[in-house]
């Protein structure tokens, strides 16, 4: 069976995107590219979108795309506590009918709170998907001990895994695929290239670092575009790229 392309709609750019009509204008153009699915970003949203999750899950739908929701929050507080909002964000996730809710990891320092966070995602009945971010505890050490600590209560939470993100944080994309891989349930695909004193992400085919990449990580899982998505042709450029990552 041929892996899940996903187009993070925020691959459009937010000026694009809001010239466009906003995250649902390019349901038909991912759809007409021949990707399997979306990742709806909330921090694009308007507080009426919120509301209109259901309605919009139905669209994609209709355009016979696959759901996924990505909230721009983190699963545990600065204090080490669960996000009080996580039930929340389930609850849009479900709406959304997603097929999980991503977040970044936060300070986790507790790991008896995972016990809290099962009972959570069996109410919620929605999978969870944790991203290294481009903060502190986006690092692999943060990252590795997540993944220890869900090994060991057997916890299926799953991994999240940005390719690019780790050059923001001075670290090893390479590295941390040989440490991460076996948990990982979801590829953010992006490259990155040092712009002016950072890093800003482009697409992964003009270096073979990236391809090398891809393949150090599980080839079974979801990949989803987070790079740019440019020109004039929108359904063109992205039909290169959902082609590309599914037979890469």
């Amino acid at each position: 069976m041929a892996r899940k392309i996903i187009v993070v709609t925020a691959a459009y750019g937010h000026d694009r995107l809001q010239a466009l009509g906003g995250q649902r204008a390019v349901l038909p153009v991912i759809a007409a590219a021949g990707a399997d699915g979306v990742e709806i970003r909330r921090e694009l949203f308007t507080p009426q979108d919120i509301d209109a999750l259901p309605q919009l899950g139905a669209e994609i739908t209709q355009h016979l795309l696959l759901a996924c929701y990505s909230a721009p929050e983190a699963l545990f507080e600065a204090d080490g506590n669960l996000n009080p909002r996580l039930g929340a964000l389930l609850l849009e996730a479900k709406a959304l009918n997603a097929l999980w809710l991503k977040l970044s990891l936060g300070n986790f320092t507790q790991p008896t709170a995972l016990e809290a966070l099962r009972a959570m995602l069996a109410e919620g009945n929605v999978p969870l998907v944790v991203e290294n971010d481009q903060s502190e505890y986006g690092k692999l050490a943060p990252m590795q001990r997540f993944q220890a600590a869900v090994q060991e209560q057997n916890l299926s939470v799953r991994l999240t895994f940005d390719m690019g993100n780790w050059l923001w944080l001075g670290e090893s994309p390479e590295q941390a695929a040989h440490h991460l891989a076996p948990s990982v349930g979801y590829v953010h695909v992006k490259a990155a290239v040092p712009h002016h004193n950072g890093w800003r992400a482009v697409p992964p085919d003009a270096d073979p670092r990236w391809s090398a990449l891809l393949q150090s990580l599980p080839t079974d899982v979801p990949r989803g575009i987070e790079f740019p998505l440019e020109g004039d042709d929108l359904v063109a450029v992205t039909r290169r790229y959902v082609h590309w990552l599914r037979e890469e």
